[in-house]
């Protein structure tokens, strides 16, 4: 499971506890102090995991966050000394997968960034590339979707949100994240289109739109796809 880990903290002591305790766990590391630098890592080096302060020079962390989430499924962990809970809420409708509050115990980091890889490494059932969640088989190389062992046509942006959502399983997402995610932040229009590309992805996929099995609906959130 050990991979390459982006620290991003403008706090020299945090960068050297997080990536001391990080390498002792057989992860390699990479470190960042502001926001601006950790984009390019990240799209530079790919990191496996990101782990991320939100009182940043230059780009603040959530909107390094937002930025990295509508560009790439790169898993975040905000770790913050702000503790309050508007700041976990935004951290995690922006996307991040996890946050952790300093002080933190460097045990608790590591195994926590370890959950989010193992996740990340079971999510939808991958074979050969493909992502295999029940009936619903989604080829990634090729934008093929079957149901049932049928072909499905979908849109370019039902395709996207389909693949999107399947590649992270149980998280939910709101209705502007999403869009955020699939038009780059081009789309100003309302957000119900994310509703209507729901409606119309369950029509296609599930055997009985009305009883989801695949996308789910979170009252007063937004939408997240079935765990295993």
């Amino acid at each position: 499971m050990p991979g390459k880990i982006l620290v991003v903290d403008d706090e020299p002591a945090i960068l050297e506890l997080v990536t001391y305790n990080l390498e002792q766990a057989g992860f390699s590391t990479l470190t960042a102090t502001d926001g601006e630098t950790a984009l390019k890592l990240v799209e530079a080096e790919k990191p496996d995991l990101v782990i991320l302060d939100i009182m940043l020079p230059k780009i603040d962390g959530f909107e390094v966050c937002r930025t990295i989430r509508a560009r790439h499924n790169t898993p975040i962990l905000m770790l913050t000394a702000r503790r309050e809970e508007v700041d976990r809420v935004l951290g995690l409708e922006l996307g991040a997968d996890d946050y952790l509050v300093k002080p933190f115990s460097p045990r608790e980091l590591v195994a926590r960034v370890r959950a989010i890889l193992r996740r990340v490494a079971e999510a939808g059932g991958r074979k050969d590339g493909l992502i295999i969640v029940g009936d619903l088989v989604i080829n990634p190389e090729s934008h093929e979707v079957q149901v049932r062992g049928k072909p499905v046509e979908l849109t370019l942006k039902e395709y996207q949100l389909l693949k999107f959502l399947a590649e992270n399983p149980g998280r939910v997402f709101t209705r502007e994240a999403l869009l955020d995610r699939l038009w780059e932040g081009d789309y100003f229009g309302d957000t119900r289109t994310i509703d209507v590309h729901i409606r119309h992805l369950r029509e296609k996929i599930e055997e009985d739109p009305s009883n989801p099995r695949y996308i789910l609906t979170v009252r007063g959130v937004g939408y997240k796809f079935r765990e295993k």
